[in-house]
């Protein structure tokens, strides 16, 4: 008899809520099974942040840049998720294939904290996260996050635009691309100890998306630095994508002319490509992408296309519709 494992990364059909099948919190529970109960459900677990799930660092010397003034031009369509929702229930596969990684988190130092800046700009150079952050100006935004499982959540990010890193690095004229490299650092990020990862994590985007307005370099959340498990010091958001895009814990930004690849392309292409921009039309191969389920209340919501930012971003893939853009 063939049986097949399933490693980390795949997950499970059940585990993406399919709209046919979770309507509510009830069914949801019960089809999940108790083993993935909290999972499923996003009910918060005990974590270093159970008395301020949204506190980061303590000892992270930008704590006294935040709250930061919010851009009212980024409008929410539904309520904030509360933070004990979006701090514990986490994407970080350098800690865990579990959403409950935040223990596990904090092992990751934040302090010395060096963001590399090479390829084909003027001048190569490192910076240290408190010397980039004095040179920018930090804003909050309220933004839609949806992720290719088929969640979703509502997030006051602070940081400040992609587009102003893209000019303090001064690239070249014949970048087309921007690659993010993830930490790498398996004494610490037990995960990465796992051979059939192509670590370190990587992500790209073409130069004109990551000078798009939306494009976001985020430091901090709910009016305090990020948490580790959110991706501190510094990731990138980038609301129009699935959240796989927006890379965590930056150490590198390197510019080219050639389209990066990435971690999820080398891990599984078929399933996950380049682009990944949202789209309920497209299915992913294992579950409709149609509805979301929001974190803190399991409604399911239809999905929208580009997750509700089309005015902002659908020109930038004006004469690319050969291209797979959705997955």
């Amino acid at each position: 008899m063939l049986v097949k494992s399933k490693r980390g990364w795949e997950l499970p059909e059940r585990d993406a809520t399919p709209e046919s099948t979770y309507a509510n919190r009830r069914q949801l529970l019960r089809a999940m099974g108790a083993g993935a109960l909290l999972a499923a459900s996003a009910v918060p677990v005990a974590s270093a942040f159970a008395d301020d799930p949204a506190g980061g660092d303590k000892d992270d010397p930008s704590a006294k840049l935040y709250p930061v003034k919010r851009n009212d031009k980024y409008k929410l369509d539904r309520p904030i998720t509360d933070a004990k929702y979006s701090t514990d229930y986490n994407n970080f596969y350098e800690f865990s294939t579990d959403k409950e990684l935040v223990a596990a988190a904090q092992a990751l130092p934040i302090r010395p904290w060096t963001i590399t800046v090479d390829g084909m700009v003027e001048k190569p150079f490192q910076i240290g996260i408190d010397d980039l952050l004095a040179k920018m100006q930090l804003e909050e935004r309220l933004y839609r996050h949806r992720c290719v499982e088929a969640w979703s959540m509502a997030v006051p990010w602070s940081g400040f635009p992609l587009k102003d890193f893209v000019a303090l690095a001064k690239p070249l004229g014949g970048a087309k691309f921007i690659r993010f490299e993830t930490f790498m650092d398996p004494k610490v990020a037990d995960g990465q100890n796992q051979p059939f990862y192509p670590w370190p994590y990587i992500e790209g985007l073409t130069m004109a998306e990551a000078t798009n307005e939306l494009a976001f370099m985020v430091t901090g959340m709910y009016g305090k630095p990020v948490p580790k498990q959110d991706g501190a010091p510094i990731r990138v958001v980038l609301p129009w994508k699935y959240g796989f895009k927006s890379g965590k814990s930056i150490v590198k930004v390197s510019f080219t002319d050639k389209q990066p690849r990435t971690f999820w392309q080398d891990l599984q292409e078929s399933d996950y490509g380049f682009w990944a921009n949202v789209n309920p039309a497209v299915p992913h191969p294992r579950w409709s992408q149609a509805t979301e389920r929001v974190l803190g209340t399991d409604e399911r919501v239809p999905t929208q296309i580009w997750n509700g930012y089309g005015e902002y971003v659908a020109q930038l893939y004006d004469g690319l519709k050969s291209e797979r853009l959705f997955a």
